[in-house]
């Protein structure tokens, strides 16, 4: 069994309801889950135009980590990387999931993280999302190859690589 995703139209009602119940802006929920900047959101849909294709181009060619949060750039939040376009082949060192994993996540290959201790009993019932193991206070959990293959383990992150 792996682990469970939301998916994207799930993930927007989430949102809507942790920002109107919750009374959370988008910022606060970002710094809930232990990140500080985004880049786009995954309700981005259509062509990708200029300047996006040179940015993902040059993440896909950095020598450095890269960092995807909750979605790489150009991936589609259902089917994962697109076989064509500026995002074939951009493969992030890092996903960081928000709230919970969507369904591009079980092709992702990398390091693979949750940020969503924030979220209540009640939303999670309501979603039927996955509750995994925080160490400590830690916002965030490395969902690692035991949660792939279906087994409750967690791995500590090293605050140092966000």
């Amino acid at each position: 069994m792996a682990f469970k995703s939301l998916s994207a139209k799930a993930a927007a009602a989430l949102d809507n309801d942790l920002m109107s119940t919750g009374a959370f802006s988008i910022d606060q929920l970002m710094e809930l889950a232990g990140l500080s900047v985004s880049q786009a959101g995954f309700s981005f849909s259509g062509a990708i135009r200029e300047p996006f294709p040179s940015v993902i181009e040059a993440l896909k060619n950095s020598p450095v980590p890269v960092t995807a949060v909750d979605a790489p750039s150009s991936w589609d939040i259902e089917k994962g990387m697109p076989n064509e376009g500026p995002g074939k082949g951009y493969v992030p060192a890092v996903l960081v999931s928000l709230t919970a994993p969507k369904p591009l996540a079980s092709g992702f290959a990398g390091r693979h993280f949750l940020g969503g201790r924030f979220v209540g009993p009640d939303i999670t019932t309501k979603y039927d999302l996955q509750v995994f193991d925080y160490e400590g206070v830690d916002q965030i959990v490395e969902i690692g190859e035991k949660e792939r293959e279906g087994e409750m383990a967690s791995t500590k992150i090293n605050r140092v690589l966000l």
